[in-house]
């Protein structure tokens, strides 16, 4: 008799006999750093909305409520610096002055912007 041969089992299913290997360090290391990455693209982007859309809610006050404007464009000011200092805590990098204040100056620009737009 011939000895029929044994199929050839598909790649996308679990083999037994071969299993996976197990991640190594620098695998994990890779993994992280992607994961941090793609986590603080999607808070900042998620802040930056926030911000962007108070300031455009300060744009469609009544002009008479001028407080309320200058009010709703610092607090985008406030979460924009927040956005910022948000992604140097996921990927742990201290918080120092330099860091702050550029923290500050990020966050700042829809302000700036939202204030030139209701003063104008």
């Amino acid at each position: 008799m011939t000895q029929e041969p044994t199929p050839r089992r598909a790649r996308h299913l679990m083999d037994p006999a071969a299993p996976r290997r197990r991640p190594s360090r620098e695998d994990v290391a890779r993994l992280e750093r992607v994961q941090r990455i793609v986590m603080s693209a999607l808070v900042v982007t998620t802040i930056f909305h926030l911000s962007v859309g108070l300031v455009i809610g300060a744009f469609f006050i009544d002009d008479s409520e001028r407080v309320a404007q200058v009010g709703l464009c610092l607090l985008g000011g406030a979460f924009g610096a927040i956005a910022v200092i948000s992604a140097y805590l996921i990927h742990r990098r201290p918080i120092t002055p330099t860091r702050a204040a550029t923290a500050i100056a990020v966050g700042a620009v829809p302000a700036v912007v939202g204030l030139y737009v209701v003063y104008r």
